[in-house]
Order: structure tokens, then C-alpha cells, then sequence
């Protein structure tokens, strides 16, 4: 079987492209990025060398470039992760989310639907959503796979409407194709502008803690290993034409969360305790910004018999550990030196 994977650069990404590459060695995958910002090749590189694994760089966003790519290597099967992915970025350039995650996933239904035509048998496009697409919570009650779209910021829209696009080519041309939706996604090699790496790296460096309005927020934490594992789960087993929760049963306010990462910080680092929390300094909220977000994902865990793998603190600390142990992948991505790796190893191959 052939796959294609976008953004397999990324966060996720990348360990959905390990996850692939190693667990299937008589796949050909593909991974498609196009080493923006948050991708980093350097994620990768442990399976770089692999037979059935093939780096592309490329941009979803150019519809003719995409079609060729379909035509050249005959995907059977697609996992679309590429996403422009910050919530606060898109309140600051809203038509650049609007490029990537909407045009860039309609270039690629329509590579698929040109490819695949009317023989279906065998293919599935597969994209992976966010619970943003929902909106947001009270106190009480969880998103589920009815419950219906209400994004509040321009990320979440245009993920919203990428999803409704899915279902459009498989409504009007019965295109194969199953939407997941999840819950924030920590562990490695995640870009450290989200909350946990950042507030690893500030608290390091003994940086501020910049929480929103009273860090009252609400989020449900998804290992990222347990996420992969999951996406192989709904691409091999899952029903087409349908929709998967994947969330952690993890629901943490924001200014818990924080304080600790910041009472295991101060352990590993060898600081008081206390010491970290002192670095915690509150802001104005960001605009639009959901109370939150609980996902239930128990129809994944009930036809398909997926369930997370860890407790959220023992995630957290092999979190940490792995920050602390890779100190030169987090100075290379904050300081930007990562974008050359792509140029020694790729350029004029």
C-alpha cells in the first residue's frame, strides 16, 4: 500500500510518519510537508534512511503540483495532518488558515477524486480534524461526533470547513474518507510556541509564564503517541463515511496544569519548591477563547477498542524528560538553525 502523509514535518505529524513507517514495513510512505515554521525534518531523522520511507516538500496550496504528486506515485491511501494549527496566528492572519487548511484540502480531495475516479475499492482519504470545530463547553457535558459545529476563532473555522468539504466530496462523489477530531496533542518534538513545551522552555530559562485572563480555560490532553496510535487504528478498522473523538479523559484547567509542570520543572531542575510558580504572570485573554474543551471518545473505544495508554502526569514527565534531554533540538527550533538541516540533507539530491 501507498500513503501519502502531509505535514509529517510536524508535531503529530512526524510521529504518525514513525509510527507508519516502523509498524508497516511493507508500506510506501510518503510524507509530504513544506517545512514552514513548525516543521522539522530533524523529528524525523531517525527514520530518514528507511526503504519504504520518501521525504517530499512541497505546498498543499498548489493545486497543480498536488495532482502531479497523485499521478507520479498512485496513493491508495491519504492521512491528511498538514494544517496551519495556532489559534492565536489566525486571529493575526485569518486567509493564511484559509490557504492551507481549506484550499489545501480541497487541492487534495481533488488529486484523490481524479486518481481514484470510480474505482474506490481499496483507497480512503483520511483527515484529521480538532474538537475546536465544536466550540466551546460549560462546566458541564462532552463533544461528541453529533454534536454540532460552532467555531469561535478563525483557526477553528477554517478546520470546520475543511471537514464539511470531506464529507462534501464523499456525499457528491462518494469519495471513501473518514474525519477524526481530537483534543490537545503534547509530548516531543511538539514547536514551542503551545503551551507546554513553551511554558518548559521559559521555566528553564526562568522566563515569565504568560497564562490568559485567570487560566480558567479548560482543555482535555491527548498524548501524541496515543494519537498515532489511534489514527492507524481508524484507517485500518474504522467505518468510511464516518467521525471519531479522540480524546484523552484528561481535563485540566490551564493554571493547574501549569502549576505542575511547574512543581515537576523545579524537581528535575533541582530548584525550590515554589520556585517555578513565581515566574507565573497573567495577561489579557485572547480573544474568542473557549472555556472548554472535553472530548468523549468512547465510540472509538467501543467499535474499535482503542484507549489511551498513559495517565496524564506520567506523560507529562516523559514530556519533560525528553525537552531536558534534547536541549539541542529545542535551541535549534527557537533559534531557527533547524531550517538548515532540510538544506544539507535535501537540497540539489
Amino acid at each position: 500500500m501507498k500513503i501519502l502523509i502531509t505535514g509529517g514535518a510536524g508535531f503529530i505529524g512526524s510521529h504518525v510518519v514513525r509510527w507508519f513507517v516502523n509498524k508497516y514495513p511493507d508500506y510506501q510512505i510518503v510524507n509530504l510537508d513544506n517545512l514552514t515554521y513548525a516543521g522539522n525534518l530533524r523529528s524525523i531523522k531517525d527514520i530518514e534512511d528507511n526503504p519504504n520511507y520518501t521525504f517530499v516538500r512541497g505546498d498543499i496550496t498548489d493545486g497543480v503540483f498536488i495532482q502531479d504528486l497523485f499521478e507520479r506515485h498512485q496513493f491508495e491511501g491519504v492521512l491528511h495532518l498538514a494544517a496551519e494549527s495556532h489559534v492565536d496566528r489566525s486571529i493575526l492572519n485569518p486567509l493564511e488558515f484559509v490557504q492551507t487548511n481549506v484550499i489545501g484540502t480541497v487541492n487534495l480531495l481533488n488529486a484523490a477524486k481524479n486518481l481514484w475516479k470510480d474505482n474506490y475499492e481499496g483507497k480512503l482519504f483520511y483527515h484529521i480534524s480538532t474538537d475546536e470545530v465544536y466550540g466551546s463547553l460549560d462546566e458541564g457535558g462532552f463533544f461528541t461526533e453529533e454534536t454540532p459545529y460552532d467555531p469561535q476563532s478563525p483557526y477553528a473555522a477554517s478546520k470546520a470547513s475543511s471537514d464539511h468539504f470531506v464529507r462534501a466530496y464523499g456525499n457528491t462523489y462518494k469519495l471513501p474518507f473518514v474525519i477524526s477530531n481530537c483534543s490537545n496533542n503534547y509530548g516531543s518534538h511538539q514547536f514551542p510556541e503551545k503551551l507546554i513545551p513553551l511554558f518548559i522552555n521559559n521555566i528553564q530559562q526562568k522566563k515569565p509564564l504568560p497564562v490568559y485572563g485567570k487560566g480558567e480555560n479548560v482543555r482535555d490532553w491527548l498524548y501524541v503517541i496515543d494519537h498515532a496510535h489511534a489514527i492507524d487504528v481508524i484507517f485500518h478498522e474504522g467505518k468510511h463515511g464516518e467521525t471519531y473523538n479522540i480524546g484523552g479523559f484528561n481535563e485540566w484547567k490551564n493554571i493547574d496544569l501549569i502549576k505542575v509542570l511547574c512543581k515537576l520543572m523545579d524537581k528535575k531542575l533541582g530548584r525550590a519548591e515554589g520556585e517555578s510558580e513565581q515566574l507565573i504572570s497573567y495577561v489579557t485573554d485572547r480573544a474568542g477563547h473557549d472555556l472548554r474543551y472535553a472530548i468523549d471518545a468512547h465510540k472509538l473505544m467501543n467499535e474499535l477498542g482503542w484507549k489511551p495508554s498513559l495517565q496524564f502526569e506520567e506523560g507529562l514527565e516523559k514530556t519533560i524528560d525528553w525537552y531536558l534531554e534534547n536541549q539541542d533540538w529545542l535551541h535549534e527550533v527557537t533559534s531557527g538553525a533547524y531550517q538548515q538541516y532540510y538544506e544539507e540533507q535535501y537540497e540539489g539530491r
